[in-house]
């Protein structure tokens, strides 16, 4: 009698264990007023470059456990207004990166101070070394984008073919290099790629085509009509300046409740 209602027992502890497990998890809600983007606007697109093996480091980098955009309630808010904006002219944002934990500066610093770089890597610093990244202004010790106020963003053509998939064994031109060359982006031709590290990718740069500097002219236009400012040095980032007094976060990039 007793070993049937231990066996009992059992049966009923495996079964609720069983009956937790298959309950999904529910993700830890976001600090500080954040949001998940694709909650406030699931059309725009997202690359998030640094959750994986398509950046300037080749590898994920600290912090990144998730690729999701995740920003400030404002910020978001902003960006659907944008996005918005840009679906009567066909066009979508795409977003490369957004808020950035603070180790993950951390893990930038490291990089470039490693003493190490591979070819792969040069491609988006062709004309100096990594090491010069920090003076030169393109990577700062403590980002804008770990205040949440902060973005990296490109534009996609809607009407136009998605375009060939990044290969991490191929070995492809820098990033200054015509759009055939270069790492493939799947979305308009800035000029550049992102995250390149040289004078062409400035964004009032002379060094592009007429219809290269239309897509950047787009592209600020649109931002600035929600208040963003770019950063001269990289088309590709813009700001809230009036959330310059945010404070910045060190909480990984989860990855969304959903996936």
């Amino acid at each position: 009698m007793e070993r049937r209602v231990v066996s009992k027992l059992t049966r009923i502890g495996v079964g609720l264990l069983a009956a937790i497990a298959a309950v999904p998890a529910v993700a830890q809600p976001l600090p500080g007023d954040f949001v998940f983007l694709r909650e406030v606007d699931p059309s725009i697109q997202q690359d998030i470059r640094y959750a994986g093996a398509n950046n300037f480091m080749g590898r994920r980098i600290e912090g990144y456990d998730g690729a999701e955009c995740i920003v400030k309630r404002a910020v978001g808010l902003a960006l659907r207004e944008v996005q918005r904006g840009l679906r009567a002219q066909n066009l979508s944002l795409k977003m490369l990166d957004c808020y950035r934990p603070a180790r993950a500066s951390r893990d930038m610093v490291a990089w470039a101070q490693d003493g190490r770089e591979t070819a792969a890597e040069r491609r988006y610093n062709p004309g100096f070394s990594k090491q010069e990244l920090f003076r030169l202004g393109y990577i700062a010790e403590r980002s804008g984008h770990s205040t949440g106020a902060a973005v990296d963003l490109t534009l996609v053509d809607l009407a136009a073919p998605r375009g060939p998939a990044f290969d991490p064994g191929k070995a492809y031109a820098d990033c200054t290099a015509p759009a055939a060359l270069r790492a493939p982006e799947a979305s308009v031709d800035m000029g550049t790629g992102y995250d390149c590290s040289d004078a062409k990718a400035h964004t009032a740069s002379r060094a592009i085509s007429p219809q290269q500097r239309r897509w950047r002219e787009t592209l600020n236009a649109a931002m600035s009509r929600q208040g963003f400012v770019n950063y001269a040095k990289e088309w590709w980032h813009f700001s809230r300046p009036g959330m310059s007094g945010l404070s910045a976060y060190d909480f990984p990039v989860p990855r969304h409740r959903g996936d």
